[in-house]
């Protein structure tokens, strides 16, 4: 008999694994069965604030495609929610009475907005209520009710500092809308960035044309005649004026299902390294709805480094973990070789694509540079050595924080760049250059006139970090016929993810076309 695999969400991540699978459905090795509560199939959740700014469409978002699955033998049913699953009897529940039985389930459920508890909203997490004039920023409802106000040239209040909210403010900002971001902290991405990176953001955010209210407690919303939004009312008791109210106050993981179905919870569904689900062997878990922490306390994958703790929200960790679990069933089921281990996730690299503003911040980077330990020796290889160079008044702003030479943490604001190597060599955990002006250099004019003729990396250097994908690949790509970003996302998956990298796809395709014009 077919071994039958439910797919619980139909997100970035469940497609990912979805299309790993699809051989082994074709084949008819494999009976693959996937849920979306949406009514469309899966599509880049991370664009949807480009989709509400008219600056992406839909199609180009789309990250699956209905019939093609259904051809290959995948039954998706879409625009129906799973109710419960029924662990002891190995069933999915729909909310429209359809009863799926499974082998295997895979509950890529990922998470959903948090509503804060202000006057006049409705945080119940599985059913807020909330007035005309205010909305979340997860789907393409959503997107649409930016769009309105866009088109408009309303007045809109972001209620956040985060990266979404941030990036949804500068481009609705530049598309003619009046913006004012609020946020409690004293600096935007309060939680990632330090003091004067985030006093250089909050003014290149300015000088973009947004509006901040940093230190801003809100307390409730004021609604017309009408029942809509008008303003956002503070703890001082002022108030922000608007049309549309943008909730950015982050997401919480989907765990509702697993929790009724008696599986282990906390921040999110608690999986082992295998992503199988904690006590049970025919559950697992993807994406932003799983917390990989196991059973054994003295793991020190599930310990180091806070490992353990929450999902991270982003994007390329949940591809990894389905591209692997994906493997891990093509062993088990069709004798394929067993994949490596899934390697702990690192701290991610947090980026904020707008124009105007680029922003690259990851690991800790709080110290500075005249901060001491007094119990650290200074002169010793594994003291902390911090170095900072600021231009306020241009917008750019660079720290490195460093151990023995290899970088702990980075800020790189206004320096594409400089953050762009930063990047690599935090992520490959590679040493610095001993003179840290190398990596200002970069950005420099002599960098920039060399740049239009020579490449920044070879054939092997990833260029789509989401999808892992290498210069070579999408080079590849190109000369073999692609011609635009969407065919190349579609060829390679650069692209699919965060959307950071489709400049440097474009900036391929043209020089390949140019190339061969000459």
């Amino acid at each position: 008999m077919m071994t039958r695999i439910v797919v619980v969400g139909f997100g970035p991540v469940a497609a990912r694994f979805v299309d790993e699978l699809r051989p082994a459905a074709a084949s008819g090795l494999v009976e693959l069965t996937v849920v979306g509560e949406e009514e469309h199939a899966a599509y880049n959740r991370v664009l949807v604030a480009d989709l509400g700014v008219g600056r992406t469409s839909l199609a180009s978002m789309s990250l699956a495609d209905s019939a093609e699955l259904a051809a290959d033998g995948v039954r998706v049913i879409t625009g129906t929610r799973a109710v419960r699953l029924d662990r002891s009897r190995r069933r999915v529940l729909l909310a429209d009475g359809t009863a799926l039985p499974y082998d295997r389930v895979v509950l890529a459920t990922g998470a959903r907005a948090v509503v804060p508890n202000l006057t006049g909203l409705n945080p119940d997490p599985l059913n807020p209520v909330l007035p005309a004039g205010v909305t979340a920023l997860r789907d393409v409802h959503d997107a649409g009710r930016l769009a309105e106000a866009v088109e408009g040239h309303r007045r809109i209040v972001v209620l956040g500092g985060g990266v979404l909210g941030l990036e949804a403010a500068l481009a609705a900002s530049e598309e003619g809308a009046t913006v004012t971001v609020v946020h409690h902290g004293d600096r935007p991405l309060g939680r990632s960035i330090d003091r004067a990176g985030g006093g250089t953001l909050a003014a290149s955010l300015r000088r973009q044309g947004v509006r901040v209210a940093g230190n801003a407690r809100s307390t409730g919303i004021e609604t017309g005649p009408d029942g809509a939004f008008r303003a956002l009312l503070l703890e001082d008791g002022s108030a922000v004026d608007g049309d549309l109210l943008l909730l950015a106050c982050g997401a919480r993981p989907r765990r509702e299902l697993a929790e009724g179905g008696g599986l282990a919870v906390e921040a999110g569904i608690l999986v082992d390294h295998s992503l199988r689900a904690l006590h049970t062997e025919h559950v697992f878990a993807i994406g932003d709805c799983a917390q990989v922490c196991c059973a054994d306390p003295m793991c020190a994958d599930c310990t180091e480094d806070g490992r353990g703790g929450a999902p991270s929200g982003l994007i390329a960790p949940g591809w990894r973990q389905a591209d692997w679990l994906a493997a891990q069933f093509r062993h088990e089921l069709l004798g394929e070789a067993q994949p490596a281990p899934l390697a702990p996730e690192r701290p991610g690299v947090i980026l904020l694509k707008a124009r105007g503003v680029n922003l690259a911040v990851a690991g800790a980077v709080t110290a500075d540079p005249w901060d001491a330990d007094p119990l650290e020796d200074a002169c010793s290889p594994t003291a902390l050595r911090v170095a900072v160079w600021a231009d306020p008044e241009h917008g750019a702003y660079v720290k490195m924080a460093t151990r023995g030479g290899v970088l702990q943490g980075f800020v790189a604001l206004g320096m594409p760049r400089a953050a762009a190597e930063l990047t690599l060599l935090f992520e490959s955990g590679a040493e610095l250059p001993a003179d840290r002006s190398v990596i200002l250099r970069l950005d420099g004019p002599e960098a920039a006139l060399g740049a239009a003729s020579a490449p920044h990396a070879g054939p092997g250097a990833t260029l789509c970090r989401c999808a892992g994908v290498t210069h070579g690949e999408v080079a590849d790509s190109v000369a073999g016929g692609c011609s635009t970003v969407e065919e190349v996302a579609k060829a390679t998956r650069a692209g699919t993810g965060c959307g950071g990298c489709r400049d440097s796809v474009r900036d391929l395709i043209e020089a390949h076309f140019a190339a061969v014009a000459v």
